[in-house]
């Protein structure tokens, strides 16, 4: 069964709340929302300006808000770059503390990925080794707590498949998997279908992203990832693979979450993106 939720970072331009996103999934009849945390104090976050979630926050009583609105978290957004050297102090501490917040709030997944540049100083076989490390550490502590780590295709070696591939094997552990990205792997250069498709057992977290004509011409294969989609899904160069993706996820028996990463302001770009993959799943689930 396919599911539909978004990502709060829709909202970043917004300046919005993250209760203000609950509100809206709330008036759209969505149930899954994902967003990124936030380990520390912000002035944006303190004052409403950020439609994330800091740690410092009491989960339980975030839990009890949530279920107010009949929201719940399918992803937490830990995605700090941990291909880079920082990655194993700064990373690990970050996903760590992500990992016990995620399990009193009641969240089972955590979105993991690399860097968009290969690490200064670093071969590619020392980056892998680095991360295998770095990783290893996570899992330990996520298997402890049932919580799984997802990477995502975002950066110099998450969206190349030899790449991915190598780090997907770094344990052989059910807590490691794949949040696919639709958009990443089309403006790094990928084919989404073809790229899904490889890794489609691994799967355990969707982002829906589309890709306009303007920035696929002048940026693909020049970016490892994009953070949002600024045109509607369903309007851009992507949608023909997004729908593609949906059929491979369907034939696989996937059960989880598709989270619509699309600009949130300025514009009903990101209803117009609702009500197109509302569409595309209800059909996708009748066939299913």
């Amino acid at each position: 069964m396919l599911h539909i939720g978004f990502h709060t970072d829709a909202f970043n331009s917004a300046y919005w709340g993250f209760e203000q996103c609950l509100r809206w999934a709330q008036r759209n009849d969505l149930h899954y929302v994902e967003c990124g945390v936030v380990d520390g104090v912000t002035w944006g976050h303190g004052l409403g300006y950020v439609p994330h979630v800091a740690l410092w926050e009491d989960p339980l009583l975030l839990r009890r808000k949530m279920d107010r609105y009949e929201v719940q978290f399918s992803q937490l957004d830990a995605a700090f770059p941990l291909s880079i050297p920082e990655g194993a102090t700064l990373g690990v501490e970050y996903v760590l503390h992500t990992i016990r917040w995620a399990k009193l709030v009641g969240c089972s997944r955590i979105d993991t990925t690399d860097d968009r540049d290969r690490p200064a100083g670093m071969t590619d076989r020392e980056a892998l080794d680095h991360l295998r490390r770095v990783y290893g550490q996570i899992l330990r502590v996520a298997e402890a707590y049932d919580i799984t780590i997802n990477i995502e295709p975002h950066g110099y070696y998450t969206t190349r498949p030899e790449f991915i591939g190598e780090m997907l094997d770094f344990a052989d552990s059910p807590y490691l998997r794949l949040n696919m990205d639709t958009g990443n792997t089309f403006i790094a250069g990928q084919d989404p279908v073809a790229f899904l498709a490889r890794f489609k057992d691994r799967v355990s977290h969707v982002h829906i992203k589309d890709v306009s004509p303007s920035l696929a011409a002048a940026a693909r294969g020049e970016l490892t990832g994009i953070a949002i989609s600024h045109c509607a899904v369903g309007e851009g160069v992507n949608a023909e693979n997004i729908r593609r993706c949906v059929e491979i996820l369907v034939d696989v028996g996937f059960d989880g979450v598709l989270s619509i990463e699309c600009e949130g302001n300025g514009g009903p770009l990101i209803e117009q993106s609702l009500t197109w993959l509302r569409e595309l799943v209800a059909d996708a689930n009748r066939r299913g």
